[in-house]
């Protein structure tokens, strides 16, 4: 691994970004970064399909980027994509090919997720982050709005509207009039109206806007002398202006406007000038830190053992009233097993002995909707609910354990026959069972280990006899296993043959 160094990578809906920073007395100084122009929302077709020249200069991309993180180590680099590759159905087969081409992970964020990260890195450059800030973000494929203060987000959401999709769905050929400027903005203005209310009763000091779009505009105004600094109501005006006199983007002449910027420039100003009228925003200023820059303070929290994840399991068992006492005992049995199979899990800070201890930790929240099918409820908050610091595959991965942990293994059968999470959720299962009681017991005296396709459970001489219950569960496991040809065997150490 290079020494300090961490590594983000942004795969957004206009623009791939890589960002390398050092760690430097747990304060990140950028280092250098990469952009490429991918313009993935541009191949969503209608129906929600990337089509092949998007997903081809997206792969070619992160192609680029793997040559400058070859030499990292995976802790040290974290890659996020946000809301094209949310809503694309063939999302899961890029993602294949754009994980080999990287040689790193992709998570697919949630909005909420995205606009929480946002928020950390433009809290990291703001003069008083103290000040209550309404951070906006304008993408392109999505919008997110936070109100934060003190580094920390008091409000989150992400609307589904962007300067790509909004430039090819209102100024499909680069003209622009008053009719096609009205619509797009009375667009996202609809949009804005099931949020602003709440955001208005809250409140903010200051109005921040962060990455592409936002910068673009504020070079224009600032270029032109439309605006004296930042974005402002005037200057959007008098760009406008400038706009419906050109009737065309490329026939504008205007200093600041780039040209990797000229096909999603009408996009970004119909949002951001309704975002102006909506929120009724004066001035809005501009900071550099931006999505990629919230991924490396947060992957730094990683880094120093101050993973987020830990807090929102820990908030998740808060609000959903989990018996502490027993979600603990239950986790560290499912981890004592674990350590049993696979060695190598010992180690606290190991990526699948974590996904089995938050897996345990949660396993009763659905409790809290109705005891009948817990189980289910418990699988579908912990897919659906905002889990700040999971992504959505985290999320999926920890919704499957969590539905696994007891009644039909059948549920989970299309898991992959050679993944790890099956001896997760074997683990996690059998220590369900030695706890049911809900007694203080402990770790039990057991020992386990893989046997064929299956496993093994030693447990001490006698040590069932006194505990029909968890015999006859253990019986039922040991069915549900077999029907999926995998097979769990019982031992007694006392007994010269195995109970299966």
């Amino acid at each position: 691994m290079m020494r300090n160094l961490i590594a983000a990578v942004d795969l957004g809906s206009n623009s791939f970004r890589l960002q390398v920073g050092r760690i430097v007395n747990d304060q990140i100084y950028p280092l250098d970064g990469l952009k490429e122009s991918v313009r993935l929302a541009a191949g969503l077709s209608p129906e929600k399909k990337l089509d092949l020249a998007s997903q081809q200069r997206g792969v070619t991309a992160l192609q680029r980027f793997h040559e400058r993180l070859h030499d990292f180590e995976p802790g040290a680099v974290r890659a996020v994509a946000t809301n094209t590759l949310r809503v694309a159905k063939n999302a899961p087969e890029f993602l294949i090919r754009a994980e080999a081409a990287l040689g790193f992970p992709i998570e697919v964020i949630a909005g909420r997720e995205e606009a929480r990260l946002i928020y950390v890195g433009v809290a990291h450059t703001l003069p008083d982050p103290h000040k209550q800030q309404l951070v906006v973000d304008i993408g392109g494929g999505s919008t997110e709005f936070v109100i934060g203060k003190s580094f920390e987000p008091i409000l989150l959401e992400s609307r589904y509207m962007g300067c790509v999709g909004y430039s090819l769905r209102f100024f499909p050929d680069g003209k622009v009039d008053k009719r096609s400027l009205k619509d797009a903005e009375l667009a996202a203005r609809r949009e804005l109206q099931t949020i602003v209310g709440a955001y208005r009763e809250v409140g903010w000091e200051a109005a921040v806007g962060s990455s592409g779009s936002a910068k673009a505009l504020t070079e224009i105004l600032e270029q032109n002398g439309f605006s004296p600094s930042g974005i402002t109501r005037e200057g959007l005006e008098r760009f406008r202006t400038e706009l419906l006199r050109a009737g065309r983007i490329d026939a504008l002449d205007l200093a600041g406007l780039r040209g990797d910027r000229l096909p999603v420039i009408l996009g970004g100003f119909a949002i951001m000038s309704a975002i102006f009228k909506e929120f009724d925003i004066d001035r809005m200023v501009f900071s550099e830190g931006a999505l990629r820059l919230g991924v490396l303070y947060d992957l730094l929290g990683r880094y120093h053992h101050h993973d987020l994840r830990d807090a929102t399991v820990s908030a998740f068992m808060r609000r959903y009233n989990v018996d502490p006492r027993q979600a603990e005992q239950v986790a560290d049995t499912a981890c004592y097993l674990l350590e049993q199979l696979e060695p190598a899990m010992a180690d606290p800070e190991h990526p699948d002995r974590r996904f089995l201890r938050w897996a345990a930790l949660l396993h009763e929240i659905g409790i809290s909707v109705a005891h009948s099918s817990y189980h289910k409820h418990s699988a579908y908050i912990v897919a659906n609910a905002d889990m700040p610091g999971f992504s959505r595959m985290d999320q999926g991965r920890l919704s499957r354990l969590v539905l696994s942990h007891r009644g039909k293994l059948e549920r989970v059968a299309s898991i992959d026959p050679g993944s790890v999470d099956w001896l997760l959720i074997a683990c996690l299962r059998l220590a369900v069972v030695i706890h049911r009681a809900r007694d203080a017991r402990g770790v039990p005296p057991i020992t386990m280990q893989r046997e064929g396709r299956g496993f093994s459970v030693n447990t001490a001489a006698g040590w069932l006899q006194n505990l029909p219950l968890t015999a006859a569960a253990l019986n039922e496991e040991q069915r549900q296993w077999m029907a999926l040809g995998r097979g769990l065997y019982i031992r007694s150490l006392g007994a010269r043959n195995a109970a299966a």
